[in-house]
């Protein structure tokens, strides 16, 4: 029994290496993740509200994980096709899925309820105090993950195999992470805690 969970681990952990080096895999798996998603809420919710939800999971990965997966589907191939880098384009990215939100909000604000994770998404987005450092902290670990795939693709292009750039910022990368994830499950606990009713000892 231990030893199947150890493989299944150890072949969750190779893919996430292979993405990790191969950008368009990455890109591919989300791809992939965010069709069966948007499928699933179409059917669930309609084609209206289903498009919606959809799109307003993206930004809450786009604004609340310290990662560029969710960016990667218009980062890399804009990369692709105009050569533009990715730490550019996910500029681009954030100011998307803020419009997203503002037009969500104002036309169709009872959409946030349709799915536990974007209620939470609209509790943090309502209460910048303390709420918005889960987005301070995801807006720096995205564009350092961005920097990083950048450098990838660089290398991809070209004959070095040096990854300087994650070498120099590989640390701070991993304290943002930690934080991150700290400050998340606390979020995440008082917000269980507060607004679902739901009693979740602490220790």
């Amino acid at each position: 029994m231990i030893k199947g969970a150890d493989n299944r681990l150890h072949f969750l952990k190779g893919v996430r290496e292979y993405s990790h080096e191969h950008p368009f895999v990455k890109f591919l798996i989300v791809l992939s993740f965010f069709i069966v998603y948007l499928a699933v809420t179409v059917i669930n919710f309609g084609v209206g509200n289903g498009i919606m939800v959809a799109l307003l999971t993206w930004t809450f990965f786009v604004f609340c994980t310290p990662i560029a997966d969710a960016g990667i589907l218009i980062d890399f191939p804009l990369r692709l096709i105009t050569g533009l880098r990715m730490i550019y384009s996910e500029i681009l990215v954030w100011v998307l899925a803020f419009f997203i939100n503002i037009f969500a909000y104002y036309t169709n604000p009872l959409v946030y309820d349709k799915t536990i994770i974007l209620t939470l998404f609209k509790h943090i987005l309502l209460h910048p105090f303390p709420f918005w450092i889960i987005i301070i902290l995801s807006a720096l670990g995205t564009f350092l993950s961005v920097y990083f795939g950048d450098e990838i693709l660089d290398i991809l292009s070209s004959k070095k195999r040096e990854r300087k750039k994650y070498d120099k910022h590989t640390t701070k990368y991993k304290l943002i992470m930690f934080l991150f994830i700290i400050i998340f499950i606390i979020i995440l606990y008082y917000f269980l805690l507060s607004n679902l009713n739901l009693k979740i000892p602490l220790f």
